[in-house]
């Protein structure tokens, strides 16, 4: 009953500790935001291409852009501690349901290149280590810093051209077959379709740190006391490797993987362009073309929010990794 209650105060405490970093977050991006050239109605008059000044100011008027920067930060305040993350004057809809509407199709990518990248790199890391100076330690090791040097852009496109251009194997752009009208498991399977390519673009870059850290940590937790003592008990090679030693090197590549969850977004905006995945980071990339700065606002105070969530989890999965961990 002790394990639950501490892990529970440890996620409170870390909780409570992402509350002052969430407001620096939002203040520090409205006022690096601040510094971009242009606003939204500048854009807008751009595309229009028969913009007055009398309109354009009536447009920084609507839409508040006419008010000093702190009046604009007050009011962006207010609006956050009621739930609202302001209007877009670029797609003519509150922030909240445009960055909602993506939010799910973003997860499922990230949380599936991280999945795929946490699981491959720790099993190519496990039969480095155990092979550790042998000829398949050194083929790993080329192939993953073959994965480590290739941008995933370019991945995408190869993986592209070769996987649906020449062979027709999977589909290409969007989440679904649009027009096929699917329902249940062949939904299912026509998403995981569209979700294969881009998830494996983006999860290669992190399979090759993945597999190197688990092969380092694997090595360095097998010359531990613990790991001798085991051996000596007689215990089958497997289990000292997977059971004692696989799970003292979890500690570091978890706490890596938290840290990587904030820059899968990053990596998201490119690949989501590349095979036209509808989720955030494209959203983002068209905000920062139209200087619609409210959306894009929206969306980096919610991945900020994610990456202290995924932090906190971590957190709670050391303690549950490592017994050590549970009283500090």
């Amino acid at each position: 009953m002790a394990m639950p209650v501490r892990v529970g105060q440890r996620l409170a405490w870390t909780l409570l500790q992402a509350i002052p970093t969430a407001l620096g977050i939002i203040i520090l991006n409205f006022l690096f935001l601040q510094l971009v050239p242009g606003d939204a109605a500048e854009v807008m008059a751009a595309e229009s291409g028969s913009a007055t000044e009398a309109t354009m100011a009536l447009l920084r008027q609507r839409f508040g852009l006419d008010q000093p920067m702190l009046a604009q930060l007050l009011s962006y305040l207010t609006k956050l501690a009621h739930f609202d993350l302001g209007f877009s004057p670029r797609y003519n809809a509150a922030v909240m349901e445009l960055v909602m509407s993506r939010l799910g199709n973003t997860l499922v990518l990230m949380l599936a290149a991280l999945g795929l990248a946490f699981v491959v790199g720790v099993a190519l890391g496990a039969v480095m280590s155990a092979f550790a100076g042998k000829w398949p330690d050194r083929v790993l090791s080329v192939f993953a810093l073959l994965l480590y040097s290739t941008p995933s852009f370019w991945v995408g496109l190869m993986a592209i051209v070769f996987f649906s251009v020449h062979l027709g194997w999977l589909p290409i752009g969007s989440k679904e077959t649009i027009g096929a009208s699917l329902s249940g498991l062949d939904l299912l399977f026509d998403r995981l379709r569209h979700l294969l390519l881009p998830a494996v673009s983006l999860a290669t870059f992190y399979v090759a740190i993945y597999a190197r850290l688990t092969r380092a940590a694997m090595l360095e937790a097998g010359h531990q006391d613990f790991v001798r003592t085991a051996r000596a008990k007689g215990l089958p090679a497997w289990r000292v490797q997977l059971v004692h030693i696989l799970r003292n090197a979890l500690i570091p590549i978890t706490t890596l993987a938290g840290l990587h969850f904030g820059h899968l977004l990053g990596g998201a905006v490119v690949i989501e362009t590349v095979f036209e995945w509808p989720g955030m980071g494209r959203l983002a990339l068209d905000s920062v073309m139209a200087r619609d700065f409210n959306v894009l606002l929206g969306i980096l105070l919610l991945a900020s929010l994610l990456v202290i969530a995924a932090n906190a989890l971590i957190d709670v999965l050391h303690a549950l990794i490592d017994p050590r961990i549970k009283g500090r």
